[in-house]
């Protein structure tokens, strides 16, 4: 079974990362494979954090027209290697949400220079970019049919995008990182095999920073709006429900529920508003209970920090395993 390797400094694993036989049931079991470790593998050495003055990084391009600005996003990524293999999910309630991502290619008026995903997948001291430039894959869930590790997403990595995802951080004074060895996870390659299935699209990573302080990764998203304006998609992938306990379990329905009115009515807001009410997301009903950890959420942050004064849409709202999600788009 393949497995990345844990470095006890790191969050601990989900409930998700665990072997079926550790688990009680059948319904456990399906949780298990639902999602992966919060980090990830982070076995080869990190470079140099970057600090140094924004003037050191590439020359920006020119920006692109208002016209060509290129809209951000947040996606639910599901559980696990979910549309590829056989999971006993119900192949209805599935099918919805592999049609958004399915139609996700089009939302950008022009076919994007690169995609930076923040993944929840990938937590790291500082805000640490994948400089390959042909990023591996990291198969970080447990429990699953040989066919789960044999899952390809070749698509190249964008080592120039990542040095100015690092000077942009620079300029605001964020320090950063970058990882020259760290592969794809399943928060980039299970979303994205159905949005680019030719895997032709540039596509590198931006990690989560430990700690999980919401006004810090808003602030992060901040400093990345530039891209827009520069061909760069960014997309965060996580989930709007994920407390892994409850999927299966009918009594978490309207917690599901509840989270997810508020966070339709938050995301709405105008954008000093909206930043607000996400930065106290845990003053939100039923927020603990949709997520004790809060890593599948703070994706969200850095993509309504990107947004800038871009208003949130509603852009899918489905379910899985009975459980309210939802996706949005700013711009």
């Amino acid at each position: 079974m393949a497995a990345s390797a844990h470095d006890p400094a790191e969050p601990p694993r989900h409930l998700d990362t665990l072997h079926p036989l550790e688990l009680p049931s059948r319904r456990d079991a399906l949780r298990a494979g639902l999602l992966a470790t919060a980090a990830g593998a982070t076995a080869a050495p990190l470079l140099a954090p970057h600090v140094a003055d924004a003037a050191t990084g590439p020359t920006p391009p020119r920006p692109a027209p208002a016209a060509a600005r290129m809209p951000v996003v947040f996606l639910p990524h599901g559980g696990g290697p979910w549309p590829f293999v056989e999971m006993g999910l119900d192949r209805t309630e599935m099918a919805s949400m592999a049609t958004y991502l399915r139609a996700l290619r089009t939302l950008p008026k022009s076919a994007p220079k690169a995609v930076l995903v923040v993944s929840a997948h990938w937590e790291e001291a500082v805000p640490t970019v994948q400089s390959s430039a042909q990023p591996p894959m990291l198969y970080d869930y447990y429990g699953f049919p040989p066919a789960s590790y044999e899952i390809q997403w070749p698509a190249p990595g964008a080592p120039a995008v990542a040095a100015r995802v690092q000077a942009l951080l620079a300029a605001a004074g964020i320090a950063s990182a970058a990882h020259a060895t760290r592969g794809f996870d399943h928060g980039t390659f299970v979303p994205l095999k159905l949005t680019w299935p030719d895997a032709t699209v540039p596509t590198l990573q931006l990690s989560l920073q430990r700690g999980l302080d919401p006004a810090a990764h808003l602030a992060l998203g901040r400093a990345l709006q530039p891209l827009r304006d520069e061909g760069v998609f960014i997309v965060g992938s996580g989930m709007t429900y994920h407390n892994m306990r409850g999927f299966g379990d009918a009594r978490a329905r309207p917690v599901s529920e509840a989270f997810d009115a508020w966070l339709r009515e938050a995301a709405a807001q105008e954008p000093v508003e909206r930043d607000r009410r996400l930065a106290q997301w845990a003053q939100a009903p039923s927020a603990r209970a949709a997520h004790p950890r809060e890593e599948h959420l703070l994706p969200l942050m850095v993509i309504a920090g990107a947004a800038g004064a871009d208003k949130g849409v509603l852009a899918w709202n489905g379910t899985m395993m009975g459980l309210r999600l939802s996706a949005y788009h700013f711009g």
